[in-house]
């Protein structure tokens, strides 16, 4: 099995760079996909309480012969769910369906437009003074709402995911989480496939490399120092996903692959979402 290099974050957890993304993955296939994920070699998984399959995920941890310490399991909180009380009892749910006694990473799933994502934050930091969850983060937040956190709270976000891919490379974004020691995460990370994954400039970096589109911008994420998490409900994709160690990609063609950026999202806008 691929051996995938872990990052180290500012408060010094170590997480996989490469994990399986589960959203839209329905409750009932979750366990096997996350099953053959773990066969695979992928030693973390990222839900959230919205995608609806916790639960598939809690079912995969129990029966796998994987040792829970060594497999990092990010969960999120619903953009409903924000505020002290309601974030401290979401959590207590979702570790219920989870069936874990401890989370690696808890993010924020959307900072929403209310800025009240500022006291929810406030919630995250007394979980991980209790030991309950390893290290903090946020998904989806912008320049504007990290600044906020940092201005108005203790612990600065050790990890944030966005939709990140080369039509949407997210320049500026990445040189402040860098400034500021926050790891940037990809969701997102094939822009849903299509279009992107059969643009001449990935075809052609795909054949002179001798490797599948996809593992192609699989790649292009890690070399620029992203945490990935394509996700994939089929067997083979999900083992092509994770074989992306035995190659690398030229200067040249990471800046081919960066050149592509649109600034394009498949998903919604920050600014405007919630």
């Amino acid at each position: 099995m691929p051996a995938v290099p872990n990052l180290t974050l500012h408060d010094g957890v170590e997480v996989p760079q490469l994990g399986l993304g589960v959203w839209q993955v329905p409750q009932e296939q979750t366990a096997e996909v996350v099953l053959t994920a773990l066969g695979a070699g992928y030693r973390h998984v990222d839900t959230a309480a919205g995608y609806g399959n916790e639960a598939g995920v809690g079912d995969a941890l129990r029966v796998t012969d994987v040792p829970r310490e060594e497999v990092f399991i990010t969960t999120k909180l619903p953009n409903e769910r924000h505020g002290r009380d309601a974030t401290l009892r979401t959590f207590d749910e979702s570790m219920a369906k989870l069936q874990l006694e401890y989370l690696d990473l808890y993010l924020i799933h959307w900072p929403t437009q209310r800025d009240d994502y500022v006291e929810t934050w406030k919630a995250f930091e007394e979980l991980h003074r209790d030991g309950r969850i390893r290290t903090i983060g946020v998904s989806n937040f912008q320049k504007t709402h990290l600044r906020k956190l940092m201005d108005e709270t203790e612990i600065v976000p050790t990890v944030n995911q966005v939709e990140l891919h080369p039509y949407l490379v997210q320049e500026d974004l990445r040189a402040f989480h860098a400034e500021h020691g926050i790891a940037t995460e990809a969701w997102s990370p094939l822009a849903r496939g299509g279009e992107l994954l059969s643009d001449p400039v990935v075809t052609r970096v795909a054949a002179e490399v001798g490797r599948e589109p996809a593992q192609v911008v699989v790649r292009w994420h890690l070399q620029l120092g992203n945490v990935v998490i394509p996700k994939s409900v089929t067997p083979s994709r999900i083992e092509s996903n994770i074989d992306v160690f035995g190659f690398s990609l030229s200067d040249e063609q990471v800046a081919a692959l960066s050149a592509l950026n649109r600034d394009q999202r498949t998903g919604p806008d920050p600014d405007t979402f919630g």
